[in-house]
């Protein structure tokens, strides 16, 4: 539900939501490096040579560091124009998780393990690359996923088919003597020889085997190509088409980018925008120039 903002409310919004000011481009930039130290502190926290020697450093970092991201979840509730959307929103819900479990750990010590859920963290990078002006890309890239979907879908039924055939042939050349015990084992084997992995834990010894092998991996080679130039073919196309200038803000709810100034609803998730004033005389004055 919309509600009446002040007008410290509503700078707070336009430098949290959007991107188009200094003031916002700093806070991202600064919510970049907390949620990077954050996330590697965990990491290392996680490591027992570093954890017994630095655990109460990793552990008051943390505390602090959870504490940061409780102050701008709070300031998030408060400027949004629309607390109920973005609270319940996908970016609301990580944006809870990356302060929740070290809460909960604290009020329940049996509760600790849960504490790795902070690694949600790195998912709120995904925020701050439209400061890097990599939100639209990520946007193209989503999009033509969605598009090429069944294309992907039917090439991956193919090469299943070339799996199995690869796999019963050498079932039957090499014989569970030499390792191929099952068509399943066979079947692990042909996956890790097509996509040119190569363990190594399980190979052909005779030479009509080490052949089929041999043709499987040029097949590999030939077969990855081709999902490739399908996508890539597919977001050149949609970034060739990409002309239109945008206004610098973001959806409160989904995060989604590339509105354009007299837009009202987000075109990602439907969710409505309510740019402010100066956000959509900015963008207009960029396209009119």
């Amino acid at each position: 539900m919309k509600r009446e903002q002040t007008a410290l409310q509503e700078r707070f919004e336009v430098i949290i939501f959007g991107t188009g000011t200094p003031a916002g481009k700093a806070f991202d930039l600064i919510l970049l490096g907390l949620i990077v130290a954050s996330v590697v502190v965990v990491m290392l926290d996680s490591v027992v040579p570093f954890n017994t020697r630095h655990g109460v450093l990793f552990a008051r970092l943390e505390l602090a560091f959870t504490l940061a991201f409780t102050v701008e979840y709070l300031i998030r509730i408060w400027s949004v124009h629309n607390r109920p959307a973005y609270i319940t929103s996908f970016w609301g819900i990580v944006d809870l998780l990356a302060v929740l479990p070290t809460y909960v750990a604290l009020l329940i010590p049996e509760a600790a393990p849960l504490l790795i859920i902070r690694l949600i963290r790195v998912m709120r990078i995904f925020r701050v690359l439209r400061l890097l002006e990599l939100f639209a890309e990520l946007t193209e890239i989503l999009k033509v996923l969605q598009n090429t979907a069944r294309t992907i879908l039917v090439f991956f039924v193919l090469v299943m088919i070339v799996v199995v055939v690869f796999a019963c042939l050498l079932y039957v050349v090499e014989g569970p003597e030499r390792g191929f015990t099952s068509i399943p084992m066979s079947v692990y084997w042909a996956v890790v020889t097509i996509t040119t992995v190569g363990y190594g834990d399980l190979t052909p010894q005779t030479g009509l085997g080490k052949s089929i092998a041999a043709f499987g991996m040029l097949v590999g080679y030939s077969i990855l190509a081709v999902p490739t130039a399908i996508i890539t073919t597919k977001l050149w196309e949609r970034l060739s088409r990409r002309r239109a200038s945008y206004a610098n803000w973001n959806c409160p709810v989904c995060s989604g980018g590339e509105h354009t100034p007299d837009a009202a609803f987000c075109k990602h998730c439907g969710g409505k925008l309510d740019m402010p004033g100066s956000v959509r005389k900015a963008a207009l004055e960029q396209e009119n120039t």
